[in-house]
């Protein structure tokens, strides 16, 4: 699986995700948070296209898009969380609050991930095969999905931050935007898969 097939698989999961918040009777902080949540969907489809080369690559509107997940990750988020609010049509799961330093993690997480995207947004897509890294071409073959999802950095390594430690901002920085996307992507649909509850 090439880099550029795994930003659409992860990506197009997320914004299905993100697609079946339904607001309906939402108020209060659900409503904040469902809105937010929102936001976020769009965003992720639009990071999605630019990643798989379904548009031209353009660096300031993933800085943009950056800046947006930034702005509702971290603590931005977890305050949308307040302990059993749980009233719906909230998808949230009670055990955000039983495992609330996981979910906080995460949180902080997407946070880092959102600004070390901003800071690789000139480094261009690895997929494209056009990505500048130390000053060298590089090809999808350099990066595949079996290096990015198989080898424990992608949620327990270095790069992820394992044992709670956040990505380290330097080497973000220095990576190709869709290989840091691709990490952003994972840290949302882990978040989903534990924390957010299965539309019925």
């Amino acid at each position: 699986m090439t880099t550029k097939i795994l930003v659409s698989a992860v990506s197009a999961a997320l914004i299905i995700s993100a697609a079946a918040y339904a607001h309906n009777g939402a108020t209060g902080v659900v409503k904040e948070r469902m809105d937010a949540m929102g936001i976020l969907g769009k965003v992720t489809k639009s990071l999605t296209e630019i990643m798989r080369g379904d548009v031209s690559y353009d660096a300031e509107l993933v800085r943009k898009n950056a800046a947006q997940i930034q702005k509702h990750a971290g603590d931005s988020m977890t305050q949308l969380f307040p302990e059993d609010s749980l009233m719906k049509p909230s998808e949230a799961r009670p055990t955000i609050w039983s495992d609330w330093e996981e979910f906080e993690i995460l949180a902080m997480r997407l946070e880092a991930l959102a600004v070390g995207l901003a800071a690789s947004a000139d480094n261009g897509l690895m997929a494209s095969g056009i990505a500048p890294v130390a000053g060298m071409m590089v090809t999808d073959n350099m990066m595949s999905s079996g290096d990015m999802m198989s080898s424990g950095d992608m949620m327990t390594g270095s790069m992820m931050g394992g044992s709670g430690r956040l990505p380290d901002a330097a080497e973000l920085a220095s990576m190709p935007a869709d290989g840091v996307f691709n990490m952003l992507a994972q840290t949302c649909a882990s978040c989903h898969t534990k924390f957010r509850s299965e539309k019925n």
